[in-house]
């Protein structure tokens, strides 16, 4: 099975651009920006309710703890924000209208509540075709999230961690390799 296309920054703008129209633009663009600067995998954003990300004074919190039930491999892990994506949760937090604090952050436009893995994948899929984006799915964000962090020299232990592997061998199967990255390697020399 071919693995997920890490995105270039062109390449994100366009899915931003076209997450940016219709009703749903707020939803669409929080979704995308969970799983590219946070690395959080297409169920955990499925599974994140507003308790979440938001503290009891309604700031954006700097970790989000997920519970096992909500994570692929059934282990809990702590998800780190980092300074963009808590303002971007802030500013959509303004503009989306919450019911409780254990309702989804990313909501269905049918019913309100929020979406399973399998129909917020299908989302993602239908983003990513208006963008023209061939090759990437739900899990291009999380495989570029981990891809560019190794780009920048952050360690395949935290790597790991940030992305809740249990495995270091795991982690390096997301990371990309690209004649960029080969050429400043070779120049360090």
């Amino acid at each position: 099975m071919a693995q997920a296309k890490s995105l270039m920054d062109a390449e994100l703008k366009r899915v931003l651009a076209v997450a940016a129209q219709g009703r749903h633009a707020a939803r669409n663009r929080i979704m995308v920006l969970l799983t590219f600067y946070a690395g959080m995998r297409v169920g955990e954003v499925a599974a994140l309710r507003w308790r979440d990300v938001l503290n009891p004074d309604g700031t954006v919190k700097n970790e989000v703890r997920l519970k096992a039930e909500q994570t692929k491999g059934k282990h809990s892990r702590t998800v780190m924000i980092c300074d963009k994506l808590k303002r971007e949760l802030a500013a959509y937090a303004n503009v989306v209208v919450r019911k409780a604090d254990d309702k989804p952050v990313i909501y269905s436009q049918r019913t309100r509540e929020g979406f399973t893995s399998n129909t917020l994948s299908q989302e993602f899929k239908s983003l990513y075709k208006r963008a023209g984006i061939d090759g990437a799915t739900s899990h291009s964000g999380r495989r570029t999230f981990i891809t560019t962090l190794a780009h920048k020299g952050v360690g395949v232990r935290v790597l790991m961690a940030l992305a809740g592997h249990r495995s270091i061998t795991t982690t390096q199967l997301y990371i990309d390799i690209n004649d960029e990255m080969k050429r400043q390697a070779v120049n360090l020399i």
